[in-house]
């Protein structure tokens, strides 16, 4: 089933957790400095801390969540899939060479945060909401959005229900401790509309919970919403109501203090990005790499200026990421679009010159 508009997203639910501990995952960052590379001024341009740390250890460690499919899920082989997957491994491409070359780490929504600000990981890549509390406040750095969902509500059908607002007296299952709760808290309050919230440590246990109809709606981001009916034994039988309450812009979150490697992470979503506008896949970047005559292709592969430098890394860097995973609407075709089993519109995911347009806008590289 197609789910269309602006918050029309992906991402089943929790399908394999590890059982390691994340904190066994990864080693600390290090903090020894790589070597230095030349910029194209003439100055000396140097990896900081954790872009060292990932040279030298010559592994990525990626924060992913436990088990969402479309996002973050392992298949029956065991290898970890989905649409922030890609995008670690695109980074780990272009920070090293290798897609391959990094660790997905498991996190729970309480995990996450602190496993990142305590050098467990060098980047959060996991269904986490860009919020002034958490930049300006907690001191975390978002290098930019890769999904925009919304916070909606999931119903039984036999409710009769067409809006959220007739949710008065419901009771409502939400995660603890989650920008989700919070929203449901400020729709209600602001309808002054009763209800009883069902607070459950995970979204997953928020799910088995409306499946056992311990609660009246479910409510979570629309993507998860989409993960959780169709993994219910009827999913027909339950509707997403058309309310959108809140704007959850979703994407990479880095420690604050290294600016040289929020950059890194930063040009690496954009490079994607634009290079799905300027119509560069994974098939044919090299064969561009060689051919094309457009500088903005040209300045993106690599093959004018020394861009790659400038964040410390090798001149073909972007090649290197489109080249494992393909550009930002591959990625997204391939885990949650037409190319998958959810089926999902663009939305507001679509590139900014679309018809309709969207929200996804490539910096320029120059």
């Amino acid at each position: 089933m197609r789910l269309a508009g602006g918050f029309a997203a992906a991402a089943v639910l929790a399908l394999s957790a590890c059982d390691r501990d994340p904190a066994d995952e990864t080693a600390p960052t290090a903090l020894h400095p790589a070597p230095d590379t030349a910029g194209s001024d003439g100055e000396r341009i140097a990896a900081g801390p954790t872009l060292a740390g990932i040279k030298r250890r010559g592994r990525l460690a990626c924060g992913v969540h436990e088990g969402l499919v479309g996002f973050a899920y392992t298949d029956n082989r065991g290898r970890w899939r989905g649409f922030d997957i890609d995008f670690c491994r695109a980074l780990a491409a272009a920070v090293l060479g290798d897609a391959d070359a990094v660790r997905f780490v498991p996190l729970n929504a309480e995990q996450r945060l602190p496993a990142l600000r305590d050098g467990r990981i060098d980047v959060l890549w996991r269904n986490t909401s860009w919020t002034m509390s958490r930049e300006a406040g907690e001191g975390y750095v978002f290098a930019g959005v890769n999904y925009y969902d919304g916070q909606g509500f999931l119903v039984r059908r036999s409710l009769n229900l067409s809006s959220a607002a007739e949710l008065d007296g419901a009771r409502v299952c939400v995660q603890a401790g989650s920008t989700t709760q919070l929203n449901a808290e400020d729709y209600f309050r602001a309808r002054g509309i009763a209800y009883t919230p069902v607070v459950l440590k995970t979204e997953e246990e928020a799910r088995q919970a409306y499946a056992r109809e311990n609660c009246d709606a479910f409510s979570a981001d629309i993507s998860a919403l989409a993960a959780a009916r169709s993994t219910l034994a009827d999913p027909q039988m339950h509707a997403i109501l058309p309310d959108v309450v809140s704007k959850e812009p979703l994407g990479p979150v880095v420690r604050r203090g290294d600016e040289q490697w929020a950059a890194v992470v930063r040009w690496t979503l954009n490079a994607l990005i634009l290079a799905e506008e300027l119509g560069v896949t994974q098939e044919n970047a090299a064969r561009l790499a060689r051919e094309s005559r457009d500088p903005r292709i040209r300045r993106l592969l690599g093959v004018e200026g020394d861009f790659g430098p400038m964040l410390a890394l090798k001149s073909d860097w972007a090649l290197k990421a489109i080249q494992s995973t393909g550009n930002y609407g591959e990625i997204f075709e391939r885990n949650i679009g037409p190319q998958s089993s959810l089926d999902l519109a663009r939305g507001l995911n679509a590139q900014w010159n679309a018809r309709p347009g969207g929200l996804i806008y490539g910096l320029p590289i120059r």
